[in-house]
């Protein structure tokens, strides 16, 4: 049985991402512009887990698929885990990535723990509500100046040990293979065969008993009420 699985994005890249990660499993990865318009979700959550579980849950109840969505951030321990799930708009909804940066480096200043990650969470979700979880990481530290051209985001500000050098300094190639979601993506991807079948039980769950037609006198099911034979 191959399952259609929805991924709550527009995104052509993160689409043909997912397709090509999931390509020998029986499954059709299609992006929201595959469906009609839904409405967008407004990401409110206190976590990645809420808000991820929210887009995806909304989008598999709406279009009646299972569904996957992610949410990611940066988390800084000196800040208390911000800017957390507001990483995106921490200087304000109209903020540039300078503009994120400029205030995390000022909220920054004078602090001696620069310990940070850029964490990141998928959640597949099915339309009737359950979900599984999946989590990615990243370690590194918040420098004092930005350095590099490359990237986006807090990427100027990001040193990760393990390259030696902001994830704005490294090649594409390099922030794949460490980058927080492509870590989330890995573990999932590790038990798509035991999602495969979790797929299986779940939706068969969801689908309602087919009627005894024999225990009707009128079997015309357009009638709002069926009479049951005595």
């Amino acid at each position: 049985m191959k399952h259609t699985i929805v991924l709550a994005t527009r995104n052509a890249g993160k689409i043909k991402e997912f397709q090509s990660l999931l390509k020998d499993f029986p499954v059709d990865i299609l992006g929201l512009d595959a469906f009609g318009p839904i409405p967008e979700v407004v990401e409110d959550g206190e976590t990645f887990d809420d808000n991820a579980y929210k887009k995806a849950s909304f989008t598999a109840r709406c279009l009646g698929f299972p569904a996957i969505s992610d949410d990611s951030g940066l988390v800084v321990e000196a800040l208390n885990g911000k800017p957390g799930v507001h990483s995106a708009r921490y200087a304000g909804p109209k903020a540039t990535d300078r503009d994120n940066i400029d205030k995390l480096l000022k909220e920054m200043a004078g602090k001696s723990d620069r310990r940070a990650a850029f964490k990141c969470v998928i959640s597949l979700t099915v339309p009737s509500g359950p979900a599984l979880t999946y989590e990615g990481s990243c370690e590194g530290e918040i420098l004092e100046t930005p350095r590099g051209e490359g990237g986006f985001g807090y990427d100027p500000i990001f040193f990760s040990p393990e390259l030696g050098k902001t994830f704005a300094e490294s090649d594409l190639a390099e922030k794949n293979r460490l980058s927080h979601r492509g870590r989330a993506l890995a573990e999932m991807a590790a038990e798509f065969d035991k999602i495969i079948k979790w797929l299986d039980h779940r939706l068969v769950e969801e689908k309602p008993a087919k009627p005894d037609h024999s225990q009707f006198e009128d079997n015309d099911w357009s009638q709002e009420t069926m009479v049951r034979k005595k």
